[in-house]
């Protein structure tokens, strides 16, 4: 009965090895130093990746093992192992004959019988897949440690009451803080009185769950006294049971970004009240120059009347000249300035080809006089955002200057052109005349009285105005041109959907 009973033990005990060997891909291994033998279990040679039938020896065993620090470790362990009766337990790489390199743990306890080694016994384990997890998530670590140590923005970890748990180089820099100084303060001692209840609502809804993270701006105050605008991110960190554990903080510096925004505001607003003295300045002027334009008109008029024998000299010619140039002047700064002070234009959708035709009728008796030849290409179905006025005055102005500039003793040729850019339409008014200097010209080309061929009609307002209608509705003029090759003008009129 007893001796049933003892197999019966051993047995168990031996199946529980087999389950242990199996499960926990642990193998056994002895080294008989006077028979000279080495004995793998099942599972070793598994780990190994060999036959079952391999028999290893210690040569081939350590031949096992990834040249280099692996085989160096292991050949200098069993030594000593053997010579000094140490034990050992070491994680090293072996290369199976797959070309596989694998993790394992190597366990040796030596067997010691009168103060000499007569065996070396030991475990061998298959660590491969929890090592290289583990220095995956190591190397994860490391670079997330990088980042949050080397990002230009600051970044902190903060405990559940407000204490600097961690602080990266950007945001010591930015508050002038030390990282042993900020440990011995909390994010409220550093924080403007002003907006210390900034986010104290959104912490408290993080702690309940309710929300994950937030986002605001407010100020800080640094080591120097000096005031810090930051835009503040901050998440709340959770453990695999939803506790709360500490909140993650971005704190990007926006002070720069705030005092350039506070100079820019207040160039605006002197910008827009020296906009405003302008205006005024310009209804004055012009209101007066009118108001003597008319009183010099009315009295050149009278002398014709009462003293018709004073207007046959050769001087009152050009007085009456000067005073009518005065008029035409003051006509011109009416209009510019009509056009600039005009803010929120009601502009409507209007058909582009219609519009075209009716400018090109209205100066029907100049293009037949003038044996002018237009080409024209619209699609019917565009529509443009414009003020009908304005647009009118747009294509009239193109139009007439095409047929003006034309090349002296030719015919002018005219074509027009359609675009879709973007949310464009652009309007392409081709010439075959004269042509423009643009390298010369070109920076002036829209300027306020400025001229560039010799011709009886010219003021230098044409341009100048029509551009400052385009920009009015939205638009902008571009030109292409070259000195007796002609001119192309490309303006880009909002596009009505």
């Amino acid at each position: 009965m007893s001796s049933q009973v003892t197999k019966a033990t051993n047995q168990n005990e031996v199946n529980l090895l087999d389950f242990i060997q199996k499960y926990a891909s642990i193998g056994t291994w002895e080294f008989d130093l006077e028979l000279e033998t080495l004995d793998w279990s099942s599972e070793t040679k598994k780990i190994h990746e060999v036959p079952i039938d391999f028999t290893p020896n210690v040569e081939s065993g350590i031949s096992f093992y990834k040249t280099g620090y692996s085989r160096d470790t292991i050949s200098t362990l069993f030594t000593k192992c053997i010579s000094n009766h140490e034990d050992f337990d070491v994680e090293l790489q072996i290369v199976t004959p797959t070309n596989k390199d694998k993790w394992i743990r190597a366990i040796g306890m030596p067997i010691i019988k009168n103060n000499v080694c007569i065996k070396v016994q030991g475990l061998f384990q298959d660590i491969d897949k929890k090592t290289k997890d583990t220095k995956a998530l190591a190397y994860k670590e490391q670079q997330l440690r990088k980042t949050f140590e080397n990002t230009l923005v600051g970044m902190a970890i903060v405990d559940l009451n407000g204490n600097w748990l961690d602080v990266n180089k950007s945001l010591c820099k930015t508050l002038g803080y030390s990282k042993d100084q900020l440990s011995t303060m909390t994010v409220k001692t550093i924080t403007h009185p002003e907006d210390i209840h900034i986010g104290q609502k959104a912490m408290i809804e993080m702690m309940r769950g309710q929300r994950e993270y937030y986002e605001t701006e407010k100020r800080y105050i640094s080591k120097t006294g000096k005031n810090i605008w930051a835009q503040l991110f901050t998440s709340i960190i959770r453990d695999d049971s939803g506790e709360p554990l500490h909140y993650v903080a971005q704190i990007n510096d926006l002070t720069k970004i705030k005092e350039t925004s506070k100079k820019v505001d207040q160039l605006l607003a002197t910008t827009e009240d020296q906009n405003k003295r302008l205006l005024n300045f310009a209804h004055i002027v012009s209101h007066n120059l009118r108001s003597h334009y008319g009183n010099l008109d009315m009295l050149l008029d009278i002398v014709k009347m009462d003293l018709p024998e004073t207007t046959e000299n050769e001087i009152f010619p050009l007085i009456g000249l000067a005073v009518s140039h005065l008029g035409e002047t003051v006509e011109n700064l009416n209009e510019v300035a009509a056009i600039n002070i005009q803010k929120d234009l009601k502009t409507e959708p209007l058909n582009l080809l219609e519009n075209f035709n009716r400018a090109h009728s209205s100066i029907a008796a100049l293009i037949i006089d003038s044996k002018t030849t237009v080409s024209i290409n619209i699609d019917p179905n565009i529509l443009v955002k414009a003020v009908p006025a304005y647009l009118d005055s747009i294509l009239l102005n193109f139009l007439t200057n095409a047929i003006k500039y034309k090349k002296p003793n030719e015919p002018a040729n005219i074509e027009i052109n359609t675009n879709i850019v973007n949310d464009f339409v652009v309007l392409e008014i081709k010439d075959h005349g004269q042509g423009i200097d643009l390298e010369k010209y070109g920076e002036k080309l829209f300027g306020m009285y400025k001229t560039f061929h010799k011709h009886d009609d010219s003021r230098g307002l044409g341009l100048f105005i029509t551009k400052n209608q385009v920009e009015a509705i939205g638009g902008k003029i571009e030109v292409e041109s070259k000195v007796n090759e002609g001119t192309t003008f490309y303006i880009h009129l909002k596009k009505h959907e």
